[in-house]
């Protein structure tokens, strides 16, 4: 599927409503955890975080920490020991993240401050990754993301839960939204917020059907990811890879990862 448009999401809208954006980011938390959706790309990051001799992860846009903890695992099985993972965004859950700390024992950390994933204060270390948010950027703003990677010197790797293809938005209208109102319950931690806004007056499914649609249209190709990279490094300081990996059950993650080339 080649066709990209610049739909709005509802998450992404200052005004939407923190309990329903909260909601949603829960469904996806426990769906990319529960998935393993990232796990195809362990070899990946630990090349970077060897290239760059980090043992420290920032991600950006984390929402509510999905996928980060089933990457730790998998970095941690990949020989990838002591690692720490920082947890940012421009709008902070600090509920979902302490959970996540506290099942791993503090090494997944966050950032209680709102941070700009296009000016990340240089206070905040670490090889910079972002999951299943940078198709919210359009161009110019996913280049100063990139290029502000590069002006700090450290790695980054940008990682989308799928390839861009039709049959994953015929998933998003039927299969996924039967999972939601099955699994909702399940979720944690536990909000009676949820229940009341998926069941009684159902906003998350219903917003989460709209924005998984048009995360999909949005989502750049291997080809478009490795054009912004050049664009946002012109001078090559950094040695950049595109493309996908397929999870052994069929899924696959589109990426972009690039590390400084003196190190």
């Amino acid at each position: 599927m080649r066709l990209r448009l610049r739909l709005f999401e509802f998450e992404d809208l200052p005004w939407f409503p923190p309990i329903i954006r909260s909601g949603m980011m829960d469904y996806l938390r426990f769906m990319i955890s529960n998935l393993g959706t990232y796990r195809p790309i362990a070899p990946l990051l630990a090349e970077g975080l060897r290239r760059t001799g980090q043992r420290q992860l920032l991600e950006l846009g984390a929402g509510s920490g999905g996928g980060t903890e089933t990457v730790w695992q998998a970095l941690n099985e990949a020989g990838v020991k002591q690692l720490r993972i920082t947890l940012t965004d421009l709008y902070p859950q600090p509920e979902a993240w302490q959970d996540i700390a506290e099942h791993t024992h503090g090494a997944i950390g966050h950032e209680e401050a709102p941070v700009n994933a296009l000016a990340v204060p240089r206070n905040l270390r670490g090889f910079r990754v972002i999951f299943s948010a940078f198709h919210h950027f359009p161009p110019d703003a996913a280049r100063a993301m990139l290029r502000d990677a590069v002006r700090a010197g450290t790695g980054i790797g940008v990682f989308e839960g799928a390839g861009k293809h039709w049959w994953e938005v015929l998933l998003a209208w039927t299969v996924l939204p039967v999972a939601q109102l099955l699994l909702t319950p399940f979720f944690r931690p536990f909000r009676l917020s949820r229940l009341l806004f998926t069941y009684v007056l159902p906003l998350i499914p219903l917003c989460t059907i709209w924005d998984g649609t048009v995360s999909l249209l949005r989502l750049y190709t291997p080809a478009e990811l490795q054009a912004l990279a050049r664009e946002a490094d012109p001078e090559q300081r950094f040695i950049w890879q595109a493309g996908k990996k397929r999870h052994w059950w069929g899924p696959e993650v589109t990426y972009l990862i690039g590390w400084p080339r003196s190190q």
